[in-house]
């Protein structure tokens, strides 16, 4: 057990430090170092569980329920402190300089290239979970469906969710 705590704050403190563009930006890396690397869980449990986090009001802690199922509570809190600690140190080391870099060239460079980035570990964690998600013409055409009304309309999007579910369920029954 105490491997798998050592493990899972390791593997969850990388993550929570390359978290750059929020939760989907480290969706690949979590899948792979979850799913393929530790075989902790399956990738339609990680699936359900990031998509329980999504939809559930507030920050998207899902990766606490990764350490739960692999270690208990023990597992739960190992993640929540890996996940949560190095950013929270790192955050409070640079608040304390950050007014007096601000107007440095390099700074202001650094800030510039760190939003490219940022947009592809979105895109990158959006296709990752995609390949999990859309498994059959069902799923494809519901995603598709969902994402031009996204790019059309200002649905809210947890209307969206909900129409989602709704289709989810008419398409493949409660199992």
């Amino acid at each position: 057990m105490m491997d798998d705590l050592v493990a899972l704050g390791r593997v969850f403190a990388y993550l929570s430090l390359m978290t750059l563009g929020g939760g989907i930006a480290i969706y690949p890396e979590l899948n792979k170092l979850v799913v393929d690397g530790h075989g902790w869980l399956t990738l339609p449990q990680l699936d359900y569980l990031y998509g329980v986090g999504q939809a559930a009001p507030g920050p998207n802690l899902m990766v606490v329920s990764v350490g739960a199922l692999t270690a208990g509570l023990p597992g739960a809190l190992s993640v929540l402190v890996a996940f949560v600690g190095p950013p929270a140190l790192l955050a409070l080391l640079v608040g304390r300089v950050w007014s007096k870099l601000q107007g440095r060239p390099w700074f202001v460079a650094t800030q510039r290239g760190l939003t490219p980035v940022s947009i592809g570990l979105l895109l990158a964690g959006c296709l990752t979970f995609a390949k999990g998600a859309l498994t059959g013409w069902t799923t494809v055409l519901i995603g598709a469906v969902v994402f031009f009304v996204v790019l059309r309309t200002n649905i809210n999007p947890a209307a969206l969710v909900l129409a989602g579910a709704v289709a989810g369920i008419l398409a493949f029954g409660l199992h």
